[in-house]
């Protein structure tokens, strides 16, 4: 299955920002629900001793994403860490609640470019389940961005370029119904849009599917690796992991000057 670039509601700008926020909303309860992303945490702790700084950079932060559980995992583990919440189209509803909630978790409320991070951002670099909405040339700009900066990166995505994957894909709508009522904050909008007017399970239905469609896959992820400009002053680890929800596609990048070799 070769990987189709097609469009995701959610990447459009002229998308309703609170629709856009609904369904990053969506995301970001089920990973916080099913606690999908535990078994990375040693990635994420291979990231942080190779920064030499216990700070996390989240790009595309959606709404937060798996944050709310990782952010105590780690903590129990790193009491020190820090995390920075950032997005292209920040989710400031979101981002404010876990401003609130989480003591080691904090957001930068403009528009953060995962292409071009501000140099004055340093850290681990995170990407969950954004890897997939950047072509090929984009997706290059991203490692090379990490590499010119000398910072480690990690990416992570949940779903893959699979039939099995799709499947449950369109069973999200489903997923979407049952668990609406349990995601804060409550609005009655979303309800609105959900149950009554129900355009949020059609963008989520939509976005799922081109979401697995335009996936790396592994071989694929090592191309691009091949491409990046210094690749070879980095480790790299492209691989998968058992969650309790299927399988995490990731791809660790460390400075070699400060790491073992994975």
């Amino acid at each position: 299955m070769k990987r189709i670039h097609l469009f995701e509601f959610e990447d459009q700008e002229w998308l309703p920002s609170f629709l856009r926020d609904y369904m990053t909303d969506f995301l970001s309860h089920l990973a916080n629900s099913l606690n999908i992303y535990k078994p990375i945490i040693p990635l994420l702790e291979k990231g942080l001793k190779s920064s030499h700084k216990n700070i996390v950079l989240d790009l595309g932060s959606g709404a937060g994403g798996g944050w709310n559980k990782l952010s105590s995992l780690l903590k129990e583990r790193n009491p020190n860490t820090q995390i920075l919440l950032t997005d292209y189209f920040p989710n400031k509803t979101s981002f404010y609640k876990f401003n609130k909630d989480i003591q080691n978790l904090r957001y930068i409320k403009d528009s953060i470019d995962a292409r071009d991070v501000p140099q004055s951002l340093n850290g681990l670099r995170t990407l969950f389940l954004v890897f997939h909405h950047f072509r090929p040339k984009d997706a290059l700009l991203i490692l090379q961005n990490s590499v010119n900066a000398n910072q480690p990166i990690a990416i992570i995505e949940g779903q893959e370029r699979s039939l099995l994957s799709i499947i449950g894909m369109i069973f999200s709508p489903i997923t979407l119904f049952l668990t609406t009522p349990l995601i804060k904050p409550f609005e009655f909008k979303r309800i609105i849009f959900t149950y009554i007017i129900p355009i949020l399970p059609l963008l989520v239905l939509w976005d799922g599917i081109v979401s697995c469609l335009r996936t790396y896959s592994i071989n694929e992820l090592k191309e691009l690796v091949l491409r990046v400009n210094g690749n070879e002053t980095f480790n790299w680890e492209i691989d998968k992991l058992k969650s309790g929800t299927g399988k995490i596609l990731y791809l660790l990048g460390t400075t070699k000057e400060n790491t073992d070799t994975l």
